[in-house]
């Protein structure tokens, strides 16, 4: 009886959580990632819904809370002035089922 605790703790340990719970810095040696807000859905790598609550942030699919305090963040992020000083292009969309990766090979940043 000893052993299910154990197995139930590890099998959590082991799980991963890709919460996308962002911070924007006023630096840019702060962040963690830059980001560019292009104009058009196409241009992008991926496309971000502002979600109301944390808990709704859930998984790398796009879907990112804005929270008050940098100490809250997963990742920090800093918002580029021009497209080639980017890490990442996003476009904010206005439904929650239009976020998701155009450029997978991307998907590493928000880990």
């Amino acid at each position: 009886m000893k052993f299910i605790p154990f197995v139930a703790l590890f099998s959590l340990i082991g799980m991963k959580s890709y919460s996308q719970k962002v911070y924007s810095v006023n630096y840019e040696n702060q962040a963690d990632v830059k980001v560019y807000v292009v104009q058009y859905e196409n241009q992008a790598d991926l496309k971000v819904f502002k979600e109301s609550y944390s808990n709704q942030a859930t998984q790398n699919e796009g879907r990112w809370f804005f929270v008050d305090y940098s100490n809250q963040a997963d990742k920090k992020i800093y918002f580029v002035k021009y497209e080639n000083q980017a890490d990442l292009k996003i476009y904010f969309v206005k439904y929650e089922n239009q976020a998701g990766w155009n450029n997978s090979s991307k998907k590493q940043l928000m880990y």
